[in-house]
């Protein structure tokens, strides 16, 4: 393949984003796919002393839109494809979120500009998955995350999806729907494959 393709996925925390990824990722190495996976950037950001979830700021927000952005150009010239664990759109939601959780207005030049951010990406995906709150789903055990946030998380990325007219496929919490993501992601990786090998035949 001559560029990898991009597959990114968004979704508020504990939604299966990064079970559903590893998986897509190990299904496509044993198709014999050079496969890189972006992820871990709120636990980076953290690691800096950048506040996260509800604390999220516009710095927070810009740093992990473009360490994203960063990680998925260094894999472009050793990946057939880069799977991304956290779309950008998902930082803006987790800010804005992050805003209305605590009874913030937001700065409508600020949220311009990080929209115009996160829409510079859009085009870079060939596929964009969102998964879907399921309410009855509790979080990870080890994960102390306040339940309003999650909600208001939830319905701040689909608004943004809504808003930017992302084209994007909702996979819900059930195993019928897991697996549909996965068989879309290896049949549009399949399909980009066949279009890279037809245009190096022609040259």
């Amino acid at each position: 393949m001559i560029t990898p393709v991009h597959i990114a996925i968004t979704g508020t925390h504990s939604t299966g984003k990064t079970v559903l990824m590893r998986r897509a990722e190990m299904e496509l190495r044993a198709a014999g796919l050079r496969v890189a996976r972006v992820h871990g950037l709120g636990k980076r950001a953290a690691a800096i002393g950048l506040p996260k979830m509800q604390r999220h700021t516009v710095i927070s927000t810009e740093w992990v839109i473009a360490a994203g952005i960063a990680d998925e150009l260094a894999h472009t010239t050793d990946s057939d494809v880069v799977l991304t664990d956290r779309a950008p759109i998902d930082a803006l939601a987790y800010y804005t979120a992050a805003l209305e959780f605590r009874g913030e207005a937001s700065d409508p030049t600020t949220t311009e500009r990080l929209e115009q951010l996160v829409a510079s990406q859009s085009p870079r995906y060939e596929l964009l998955l969102a998964t879907e709150l399921d309410p009855a789903e509790p979080v990870i055990a080890t994960h102390d995350y306040d339940p309003r946030y999650r909600h208001l998380v939830d319905r701040h990325i689909h608004d943004w999806l809504f808003k930017t007219s992302s084209t994007h496929q909702l996979v819900a919490n059930t195993d019928d729907s897991r697996d549909q993501a996965i068989a879309l992601i290896k049949s549009r990786v399949a399909s980009y494959e066949n279009a890279a090998t037809y245009n190096e035949l022609q040259v």
